[in-house]
């Protein structure tokens, strides 16, 4: 039959360790105890015998019949009446060779007096008499006869016996199990509202589950794809796992330092450190785009800090980018079908009505119109991905009634692949801002795109009819990733973002004034561009 060891409750555990303090501290308090009544007794009892010694030296029969013959018979009785008086343990006397000639203990009376000290003076201190530990004192017996006054004739010595130690604690018994009942007590109840307290604390968790709790959150936020970053009340990190690390490019370091010193600021401090809560807030991050959801943590009303969770969505915007360009293919093809179908219901009806000659003028007039727009962009954009993008983007703005024109300063020869394909992301996001601003100014909107080259690199312009972009929200369009709906106070995006930071990565900039953006990026020619 197995034995089933159950496992100590953090409240057990904690009343055990306070019991043993305080045991611990009781048997300290009784050792310092007994050294300070041994000091005691030495010191109060010293002074005593010290005395009783002096006075019985100083006794006139005691001085008088050490200097004759026999003087025990007549220091006997002072001896044992000075005893019984003082209630001291012994009384010796010494002749003034060192032989004991009175004492209350008779077994010493013809041996040598004991030694402990000095001869011939005062002394006190310990010495052992017949198996038993005294606290004795001397003093010397001074001749008063003519011609040998001052002279040393004796030794008185008085000794009281030091009590042991288990004298001392029976003694002082009572006193240790009053106190060691007492401070048991409080001990107890103590140990026992500590841990009542740290149990309410720890949300009734015990020792091992906290550990575990804390070794799976470490697996946890180091196994997760996503950053978490923790923020105290004061903007102090308090927790940041390695992919949040990475992301924002914090030191290692960063863990106690404020987002100040960190160096965050802008948007992304706002995001982090200020609101109770964000959802899928987009952020430009030293050319990566973050998504952030920021979720405030309180407890009985208290603000304890925040926890955020980073994405990076730079990839995914990429992905976007190219599922853009198919929608743009997409939306070209439906505009283009809509078109279409409105020039032939025109033409049917023409020839329904009998007018077979409006018909070619018709059909001539939108030829013409067609090679002229055919023209002018092959003749001023020779590359095949942003002529054709600018052509999708005048049959999109025509169906919302702006017109979109090229401007004569235009030129571009054709760009390397994947910067075609770059400058045509930029070119498209500003064409498609520019339009929905100058698409809700009714009747005459128009869009005009200036693309100029020169040796190292593209600048574009973008202009419209629109109202444009407040001063105040200049830098916020692209530092929040606003598109320009966002500016005039629609839904965020992340249009402009990516479009700055296309720029950033080709070594460029983007800014905007008023309805006019200005891109500027490096680019390389195509090999064999302009032979």
């Amino acid at each position: 039959m197995g034995t089933t060891f159950r496992r100590h409750t953090l409240a057990g555990e904690m009343l055990v360790l306070q019991t043993a303090i305080v045991v611990v501290v009781l048997v300290a308090v009784a050792a310092i105890s007994l050294r300070q009544s041994e000091v005691t007794f030495h010191r109060v009892e010293g002074r005593r015998v010290g005395a009783l010694a002096e006075q019985l030296a100083a006794n006139p029969l005691v001085r008088s019949r050490l200097t004759r013959p026999a003087p025990q018979e007549a220091l006997a009785p002072l001896v044992h009446s000075t005893q019984a008086q003082s209630g001291v343990s012994s009384v010796t006397v010494a002749d003034a060779g060192g032989r004991v000639v009175a004492a209350t203990n008779p077994t010493l009376v013809g041996r040598p007096l004991p030694r402990g000290g000095g001869q011939g003076r005062g002394w006190s201190g310990s010495v052992t008499l017949d198996g038993s530990r005294e606290l004795v004192a001397r003093a010397p017996v001074l001749s008063e006869a003519s011609g040998s006054v001052g002279e040393q004739v004796g030794t008185v010595m008085i000794g009281e016996v030091s009590p042991t130690v288990w004298q001392r604690l029976s003694g002082a018994s009572s006193y240790l199990l009053a106190y060691l009942g007492v401070a048991g007590v409080l001990g107890l109840a103590g140990s026992w509202l500590l841990a009542r307290r740290v149990k309410r604390q720890t949300l009734g968790l015990e020792p091992r589950e906290i550990a575990g709790l804390a070794e799976h959150r470490e697996a946890m936020l180091y196994g997760i794809a996503e950053g978490v970053v923790a923020l105290d009340p004061q903007a102090r990190l308090t927790l940041v796992n390695e992919v949040g690390r990475r992301l924002l490019d914090l030191p290692e370091d960063c863990v106690g330092q404020s987002l100040a010193e960190l160096g965050v600021e802008g948007r992304l401090r706002d995001v982090l450190a200020e609101g109770a809560e964000r959802r899928d807030e987009v952020v430009v991050r030293r050319g990566r785009v973050l998504v952030l959801n920021r979720m405030a943590v309180a407890k009985d009303g208290r603000l304890l800090g925040s926890v955020t969770t980073l994405r990076d969505r730079t990839e995914l915007a990429r992905l976007e980018r190219e599922i853009g360009a198919f929608r743009s293919t997409s939306e070209l093809l439906r505009a283009q079908a809509h078109e279409f179908a409105n020039q032939l219901h025109t033409i049917s009806g023409l020839i329904q009505i009998g007018e077979q000659e409006e018909v070619v003028h018709y059909i001539r007039a939108l030829n013409k119109r067609r090679q002229s727009l055919d023209v002018t962009l092959s003749r001023r954009v020779r590359d095949t991905a942003v002529a054709a993008l600018l052509t999708a983007k005048a049959s999109l703005a025509a169906e919302r009634k702006v017109t979109l024109r090229v401007s004569e300063r235009t030129s571009l020869e054709r760009l390397a692949p994947e910067d075609a394909a770059d400058v045509a992301t930029v070119v498209g996001n500003l064409v498609d801002n520019a339009v929905d601003a100058a698409a809700s100014g009714g009747d005459g909107a128009w869009v005009e795109v200036e693309v100029r080259q020169d040796a190292t690199g593209v600048e574009i312009v973008v202009r419209d009819s629109g109202p444009g972009v407040a001063p105040e929200l200049a830098r916020e369009v692209f530092t929040h990733g606003f598109t320009t709906k966002a500016a005039e106070g629609g839904e965020r995006g992340i249009g402009l973002a990516l479009t700055r930071l296309v720029c950033e990565r080709h070594g460029g900039e983007i800014q905007v004034d008023g309805a006019v953006f200005t891109a500027r990026m490096t680019v390389r020619a195509a090999k064999g561009a302009g032979r």
